[in-house]
């Protein structure tokens, strides 16, 4: 259920990110760079994606590797409370 709902979040924030490139009032690339960070977990086009980001960005990488970590801690904090439910 977690993957699920991983994927889900990951793709829903690609859609945010598109539309916020054409849309002044959302951050386009921070919503881009959030659903590459959930699908990467799960899908190899957003892992390698992610990555070449990261090789050639490397301030970002830095950013993205830190940003990994607080999305996996609220994924872990999500499942537990869904499965308590």
């Amino acid at each position: 259920m977690t993957r699920l709902l991983t994927i889900g979040l990951g793709y829903g924030f690609l859609g945010l990110g598109v539309l916020g490139l054409f849309l002044p009032i959302l951050q386009g690339i921070l919503f881009l760079a959030i659903g590459l960070i959930l699908l990467s977990r799960h899908t190899v086009w957003a892992e390698r994606l992610l990555h070449r980001l990261k090789e050639r960005f490397p301030r970002a990488g830095e950013v993205f590797s830190r940003a990994e970590l607080m999305a996996e801690r609220w994924i872990h904090k999500i499942g537990r409370r869904m499965r308590r439910s």
